[in-house]
């Protein structure tokens, strides 16, 4: 009785092992094209423009040449910090909607 019952074991944790094979396929698969996908983030009223990626890349900073007439050094810090942010927490935001059905599939 237990060697059916061993023989049982294996065979589904042979079938596991191909679901969490193509969940790590996938996984990666969403992982790159989250690389290749971006959000945008303004501050300043689009004075300043962050483009970043879906895995936390920066892809550009855009400072418009009417803010730097303007600005002293501390605002545009602050405008530049707070669109950095922003464009962080979308990103991760995009990662999370894009991720977070893959990870609840995992048998834990």
């Amino acid at each position: 009785m237990a060697k059916g019952f061993n023989r049982g074991q294996q065979m589904g944790g042979g079938g596991m092992m191909q679901q969490l094979q193509r969940m790590q396929q996938q996984l990666a698969e969403a992982q790159a094209k989250l690389a290749e996908e971006t959000v945008t983030a303004t501050a300043g009223g689009g004075a300043i423009k962050v483009v970043m990626t879906g895995d936390q890349k920066c892809k550009s900073v855009e400072i418009s040449a009417d803010l730097l007439k303007d600005a002293d050094a501390e605002m545009l810090q602050d405008l530049v910090l707070s669109a950095v942010n922003m464009a962080l927490d979308q990103s991760r935001e995009l990662a999370s909607q894009r991720l977070g059905p893959l990870a609840g599939g995992l048998p834990f």
